[in-house]
């Protein structure tokens, strides 16, 4: 049970990939990448769910959807990328099937932690390959939208301490968003070019203060040098924890 839904996932992956070739055209680097993500994809995620002792919820099961729409993308973004309508239409369906899995966790009373990281990892991967495809047009610089997770993923790989829990805040799933709705709109072709370059570095500037609102606090809580800082960028962070697991107390400054 727990290996049936990553491996179907991998098949679906495989016939999209032979579904965009015959009908849209794909690189041999294209059916490359396209293969070894939904490899890494169907591996990774059956080595979580044994991990966990269960199987996909029907939450994740849309999730793997979209990560296998973001396995397609991919494939036509790289070398001499696809039609551009093709990968709009694919990327918006993604974004929507987004808003739709979360939901359907918290309705059916399925959410879980492994659920979230999924999901938040697929996020990641689609602002990723977005991000790199605009970029070519736009700018190198917009790559660092999709960057931003894993650099901030490695700074805590070096840095203990920033893979400490922050506390909950909407605005940081409102900052997601809009990364993919403006990366979106930027690679339709639609809208000229200073719009598209001005609503891109809104994006990267957006994206910049939720990561670094959530490095101040995890500094405060490592520093007490620093300690003031906390309640000043969370503060109704009651429930928080540190760094290092401990349950915050809330300032009084």
């Amino acid at each position: 049970m727990m290996r049936t839904g990553p491996v179907t996932g991998l098949a679906v992956q495989v016939g999209l990939l032979a579904g965009l070739s015959v009908s849209v055209g794909l690189t041999g680097l294209g059916w490359t990448l396209g293969v070894a993500y939904g490899l890494a994809v169907a591996g990774l995620l059956t080595w979580a769910l044994w991990t966990a002792g269960r199987g996909l919820g029907p939450a994740d099961g849309i999730t793997l959807a979209r990560a296998t729409l973001v396995g397609g993308i991919l494939a036509m973004t790289v070398g001499v990328p696809g039609p551009v309508w093709v990968i709009v239409w694919t990327s918006t369906l993604a974004l929507v099937l987004d808003a739709i899995d979360g939901w359907i966790a918290r309705r059916t009373g399925t959410d879980s932690p492994l659920g979230a990281r999924f999901d938040m990892e697929v996020d990641a991967f689609l602002l990723l390959v977005l991000a790199i495809y605009v970029g070519r047009s736009a700018g190198l610089w917009v790559a660092l939208i999709g960057f931003m997770r894993y650099l901030y993923a490695l700074a805590g790989w070096l840095l203990p301490w920033l893979r400490g829990q922050v506390p909950y805040r909407y605005w940081r799933k409102v900052v997601a968003a809009v990364q993919g709705i403006v990366l979106v709109c930027a690679a339709s072709g639609l809208f000229p070019h200073w719009l598209v370059l001005t609503t891109l570095a809104v994006a990267l500037a957006l994206l910049l203060e939720s990561f670094g609102r959530d490095v101040v606090w995890l500094a405060a809580q490592r520093f007490p040098a620093l300690r003031r800082l906390g309640p000043l960028v969370f503060p109704t962070a009651a429930n928080a924890r540190a760094w290092d697991g401990r349950p915050l107390v809330r300032s009084s400054a």
